[in-house]
């Protein structure tokens, strides 16, 4: 049996990789931040069969003790702060948690046990002002945001770390992936939430910034095979992982909408509160090399994503309507 530590085990990916290990087997243990606030709701289905244990990315000292405690044959390091918004009004967070705390992660497993094979998950955001279309893994970098120069520094210092101490360290350059477990934060799940409310009655509209950013959206459950898939490999290597199709934001509201029979501009408002002080236009990948050295392809289509997430969003309002309902007779 083989032993995984995911970080971020409590995010959206790491709830899906975490079902996809445990299905093959796997001994899976997660390391969460020591905090009263600490949401297990996306792995509260099979919290039973995990092993949670406390770390923190800003504490190598802890990242060292939870190697010695579960003794992992692979690393996924998913934590980070994720949102791009956020990373404006919280850079040095940013920073600390997702550039440094890979450095502390890495050291950590090159001093108890370099054999260990390491994931990071790198992501679209660091092509930013896109060099090329689509972007491929030797693409240079552009990131137009705080959380895109933190995740560049991640990805670097773990070729660094790769090949200047021999480690199978690999990195993921994950393009957006959503599901119904994204946070409410995230356009996405901003978008068929609001849409979910709208169609039951509980709200009139949604307030957005531009409509016309264009992102490379898949499901994110098909990506964690991808992320598996990489460690598997004789030699380590980095790949960009995407379905290779690209959409506005307007083309998810208008998808979203049209599904429950309403017309998005009755409904969606632009706002100036939500305008990125630098946006990322474009973002779409090329994941042939994956296809080739992985056979990994996401069966998950944009408009069956979609329709997902905002059955997902009806069916939660709905029963919280009825619970609200059933305790008040």
């Amino acid at each position: 049996m083989k032993t995984a530590l995911i970080t971020g085990i409590t995010g959206q990916d790491g709830s899906y990789l975490a079902e996809f290990l445990l299905e093959r087997g796997y001994r899976v243990v997660g390391l969460v931040r020591r905090s009263s606030t600490v949401n297990f709701e996306r792995i509260a289905h099979i919290q039973d069969r995990l092993e949670l244990i406390s770390g923190d990315l800003t504490d190598q000292n802890s990242l060292l003790s939870a190697l010695q405690q579960c003794n992992p044959d692979e690393v996924y390091n998913l934590a980070a702060q994720s949102f791009v918004q956020t990373s404006w009004s919280q850079p040095i967070l940013t920073g600390d948690i997702t550039a440094l705390g890979v450095t502390r992660l890495l050291d950590s497993i090159r001093i108890f046990n370099p054999k260990i094979r390491f994931y990071q998950a790198s992501s679209s955001e660091m092509f930013g002002k896109v060099r090329a279309v689509p972007q491929r893994e030797d693409t240079p970098f552009y990131p137009r945001s705080p959380y895109g120069v933190a995740k560049v520094y991640g990805h670097w210092i773990t070729v660094n770390y790769r090949e200047s101490y021999d480690l199978y360290g690999v990195s993921g350059i994950l393009f957006n992936h959503e599901s119904p477990r994204r946070g409410l934060e995230f356009v996405t799940r901003k978008v068929t939430d609001a849409v979910a409310r709208i169609k039951l009655g509980l709200a009139s509209e949604v307030r957005l910034g531009n409509l016309d950013s264009k992102r490379d959206w898949g499901f994110a459950g098909d990506y964690v095979r991808a992320i598996w898939l990489m460690l598997q490999q004789d030699e380590p290597s980095d790949y960009v992982i995407a379905t290779g199709k690209t959409h506005s934001v307007e083309d998810l509201v208008e998808t979203a909408f049209s599904y429950v029979g309403l017309n998005w501009r009755d409904h969606v408002v632009q706002d100036v509160r939500f305008m990125r002080p630098a946006e990322v236009d474009l973002l779409i990948g090329d994941p042939s090399r994956a296809k080739e050295e992985l056979g990994w392809e996401p069966p998950v289509t944009f408009e069956a994503l979609v329709k997902m997430m905002v059955d997902a969003d009806l069916d939660r309002l709905q029963r919280a309507r009825y619970m609200d309902a059933y305790t008040t007779v």
